[in-house]
């Protein structure tokens, strides 16, 4: 039986009170009128005049705008002065409210982290329950650890939405009720197009039905597994398979719908038919990459002792072949969109690649080249410290991947990797340790029962 040991017990708890003083203190410097903001900017030496790129990549949300300025542009000279005076003063409300839309976009990403990480573990789990697979039983228990941190990371979620519908931040441009409203200088018919699906009610219902989704399978699951330890026949283990194969067909709805929603719905003038898929490999390599770091950390600890270095290999096969998958992914969604040119299309990468050069490139090498390099070679699966690195960088990487899907219609070119980012991911850090360790404590390490486990013990090649 596993012991939450004190020192990691106490990691956990200052990550997570050290991440709540950086958030709330990102949350404190928000500037709250455009003169705060005009201030805070001389303070640090900014001049006024540098700003105001962000409304012309503003992902054909601002389009309507730019109507407005070329009607006002063929009045008199006085209409013209005024129509510039207007403009100028929009721009500094919407770069206000990017600065504001800052520290929550950096806790929603946060969240929204490490929530796909316990999603994406429990997608693999179910996929090694149906399959009936014979390697990776001896880490289940790893998986149902850390699948403990789907309650508490969707219900974080369905909390954040749920300020975003009740107009508690300006995250999703299109819960703006001016963009619906008829007559409204900021009417916008596209949203209103799309009203049936995008809408506040709705779309908080379907945040709990997906979230009602996986953790139900989570805890189902993780019931019939412990009940299985002490069972006499394999009935647990079938329905546990029943439950699985059923499981799957529903994630992948739900996690694709989810996908359109939670992130894709940001740019809700842009849509992309792979996007469900790319969310996915993002989230299946990062959950397995915890799964991997995890099991190395037990067996430093003298735990686990039936995983050998064929699991530990066969794991990072799977980091290896889904950061390919994930590559494959992302470029055909680039590259299709890029050469076809289609301007409400392309204007997704056009701000990306403008305002968030390093970002979205960095990602790629972190996503695609360094897990190449270093996982290629066969022998360097087998090597817990090279395994160890290689993780840490998918993460990295692949938190970097989220933040670009959510912070260039959220913050536009307002971004950076500061206190508010750090602070909420050692936030969100200390609470998926606390839960996830605190989990592994409640049963043993070895399901014991489970009618795989013998071919799991002696799985060598």
């Amino acid at each position: 039986m596993y012991t939450f040991s004190n020192r990691l017990r106490l990691f956990a708890i200052i990550s997570f009170v050290l991440g709540a003083i950086m958030v709330g203190l990102s949350f404190a410097n928000v500037p709250g009128s455009v003169e705060d903001m005009k201030a805070m900017e001389a303070a640090h030496g900014h001049g006024h005049g540098s700003d105001h790129g962000d409304a012309k990549h503003d992902d054909g949300k601002t389009a309507h705008h730019d109507e407005h300025k070329t009607d006002a542009s063929h009045g008199t000279n006085d209409h013209a002065s005024a129509g510039h005076h207007d403009s100028s003063g929009h721009d500094d409300e919407h770069k206000l409210g990017q600065l504001q839309n800052k520290p929550w976009a950096a806790v929603y990403i946060a969240a929204f982290f490490f929530m796909m990480i316990s999603l994406g573990v429990l997608a693999f789990y179910a996929i090694q329950r149906a399959a009936q697979a014979g390697w990776s039983p001896v880490l289940f228990r790893v998986m149902e650890g850390i699948t403990a941190y789907i309650i508490p990371g969707t219900i974080v979620m369905i909390l954040l939405i749920a300020v975003s519908v009740f107009h508690g931040n300006h995250l999703f441009h299109w819960m703006d009720p001016e963009l619906v409203r008829e007559g409204s200088p900021t009417y916008d018919k596209l949203t209103v197009g799309k009203q049936g699906w995008l809408n506040g009610p709705w779309f908080l219902i379907r945040a709990v039905i997906y979230s009602t989704i996986w953790i139900a399978y989570r805890q189902i699951s993780r019931r019939l597994s412990l009940r299985q330890d002490e069972s006499s026949d394999n009935s647990n283990f079938k329905k546990n398979f029943r439950a699985a194969a059923v499981f799957l067909v529903l994630f992948l709805i739900s996690e694709s719908m989810m996908s359109w929603d939670w992130i894709m719905s940001f740019d809700h003038h842009w849509f992309s038919t792979l996007f469900g898929w790319y969310v996915f490999a993002s989230m299946f390599v990062s959950g397995i990459t915890v799964i991997a770091l995890i099991t190395i950390y037990l067996k430093s600890k003298g735990l686990l002792e039936y995983v050998n270095d064929s699991h530990i290999h066969d794991l990072a096969k799977f980091m290896f072949g889904i950061s390919i998958f994930w590559t494959y992914l992302w470029f055909s969604q680039f590259m299709l969109i890029w050469y076809s040119n289609i301007p409400e299309e392309v204007t997704y990468f056009i701000t990306r690649i403008e305002d968030y050069n390093l970002p979205f490139f960095g990602m790629l090498a972190l996503n695609l080249i360094f897990p190449l390099l270093i996982l290629m070679n066969s022998d360097y699966k087998r090597l817990n410290w090279i395994i160890v690195i290689a993780g840490v960088v998918i993460l990295f990487g692949h938190y970097i991947d989220v933040f670009n899907m959510v912070m260039p219609a959220t913050v536009g070119p307002n971004w950076s990797l500061g206190m508010a980012e750090i602070g909420a991911i050692l936030l969100f850090l200390g609470i998926f340790i606390f839960v996830v360790f605190t989990t592994l404590t409640k049963a043993p390490l070895l399901a014991k029962r489970n009618p795989f486990i013998e071919e799991s013990k002696q799985f060598h090649y």
